[in-house]
């Protein structure tokens, strides 16, 4: 068996850890080289900024946490939400042993050694294992079964973290053992609480360094990480180093100032996961408000994307799809005037063609909307799924050869252009073992309006000829 007192322990020994309550108190000297998003970590919920959702008085976390019931579950949430930090307080509020591994670098062999060494510890000591798993979404599936018979048997109690979608990114096995919470985005309150613990907090925190930062600035940092608490705290840390250093009143202070503020935030960016929730979110929310009609809600989702550093050709391609698939007829000056943004930015790149793309979206929302090509499309498709391979009827049939002329291929044929008003009434252009469809039904708005009067027209036409 492990003597977890004689060989290196595979849990996280981190001293401001809650659950490294036996490991001895690291000097400041030590302690300074960490960073401060590492230091500041919440040592107990009434630290924890943000998530009051997951902690309300009847919620099933909370209620676990109390009761001392620890489950296995998935912490799925953007960066910097507090995954990892609140994995690590319900290991130490259940006392339970804490070990982590990261999916980015671990592997089948790296959770064996983990759950041999749970195993251990509750054989000897009776002590429950907390095996958290960073970035489990980068477990392939061989991997992640890994842990199934250990769950079950409850050798360790899963925590995995995610900014994915688990049920994109986890086996269907795994996923009926845990329970999901989803972590929210911080808001500006919160991360504004964050740093000015971080910037009071002697210990841990900046206090000795006499920061000096106003609220506005405090609160500009806080807008400007965008929900994430560590990435606050690592540009004020950075602002810290960048400080001015003034004298006031016989006192030595660092000023972080505007400049200061500019100088480290210059190449910040806004969170955006290209290719993973927040990026297909975002579009669907574009996607939607265009559907909406609502230009003003299309124009902050366009510039959500492209401040986040989304490709503005990506938007394009989605522009044009969404001029086929919900305007349609209705309007079909949207697909030319979805191809001119795609093509001016092709020619002007970023940020002059972005304008054009600003104009089609906008084109988009308030253009009339029909989805009535799109559902006749989807209709015909099943149709010929269903039908199967029906043979052309001999007066649609080609014929370019005398042999195919003399087999009746376009006999009886009826060139419309020679008919009244160049439409063949009564003719019929399905094959002559199914009935005629009418897949497209145009509706009342915009140039399809007009396109329903004329087929309703032609089609009364055709039910005359036939009778």
């Amino acid at each position: 068996m492990t003597d977890q007192h004689s060989q290196p322990s595979l849990f996280d020994t981190d001293p401001e850890s809650p659950t490294a309550k036996a490991q001895p108190h690291e000097d400041a000297d030590a302690a300074r080289f960490r960073p401060l998003a590492d230091r500041m970590r919440p040592r107990s919920l009434a630290e924890f900024a943000g998530q009051t959702h997951l902690f309300g008085p009847d919620s099933t976390l909370r209620q676990a946490i109390e009761n001392d019931r620890l489950h296995s579950m998935v912490f799925w949430g953007p960066p910097g939400t507090g995954k990892t930090t609140l994995a690590r307080m319900i290991a130490a509020e259940c006392d339970a042993l804490f070990m982590s591994v990261s999916a980015v670098l671990a592997g089948v062999k790296d959770i064996r050694a983990c759950v041999a060494e749970a195993a251990d510890q509750r054989a000897m000591f009776g002590k429950r294992s907390v095996l958290f798993v960073d970035e489990v979404h980068r477990f392939n599936k061989a991997q992640q079964d890994a842990f199934l018979p250990h769950v079950e048997d409850g050798t360790i109690v899963f925590v995995g973290a995610t900014t994915e979608n688990p049920s994109f990114e986890l086996n269907n096995a795994l996923l009926s053992r845990v329970r999901v919470y989803v972590l929210k985005h911080l808001e500006a309150a919160d991360l504004r609480a964050v740093i000015d613990t971080a910037i009071a907090d002697e210990v841990r925190g900046l206090g000795l360094q006499r920061i000096r930062m106003s609220d506005e600035h405090r609160d500009a940092l806080a807008s400007i990480a965008d929900g994430d608490a560590r990435h606050a705290l690592v540009l004020l840390e950075l602002a810290a180093d960048c400080a001015k250093r003034i004298e006031d009143n016989g006192e030595v202070i660092q000023l972080i100032d505007e400049a200061v503020l500019q100088e480290v935030t210059r190449d910040s960016f806004r969170q955006f996961d290209k290719g993973g929730d927040q990026f297909y979110d975002q579009i669907s929310a574009l996607h939607k408000s265009m559907r909406g009609s609502d230009p003003d809600a299309a124009l902050y989702w366009l510039c959500r994307m492209l401040d986040g550093g989304c490709d503005p050709l990506y938007i394009a391609r989605r522009t044009l799809r969404f001029a086929s698939e919900d305007i349609g007829n209705a309007d079909p000056r949207a697909a030319q005037l979805a191809s001119y943004a795609w093509d001016s930015l092709q020619r002007l790149g970023s940020p002059e063609g972005e304008l054009a793309l600003a104009h089609a979206v906008v084109f988009m929302a308030c253009a009339p909307k029909s989805n009535a090509v799109y559902s006749a499309f989807k209709h015909a498709m099943q149709f010929v799924k269903e039908t199967g391979t029906q043979p052309v009827p001999m007066e649609l049939r080609n014929a370019p050869t005398a042999l195919m002329k003399e087999l009746g291929h376009g006999d009886g044929y009826r060139y419309a252009h020679d008919e009244v008003d160049g439409f063949a009434a009564g003719a019929n252009y399905f094959p002559e073992t199914l009935n005629t469809v009418q897949f497209y039904q145009p509706v009342e708005r915009g140039l399809e309006q007009k396109i329903s009067e004329r087929l309703a027209t032609l089609r009364s036409r055709n039910q005359s000829a036939k009778k």
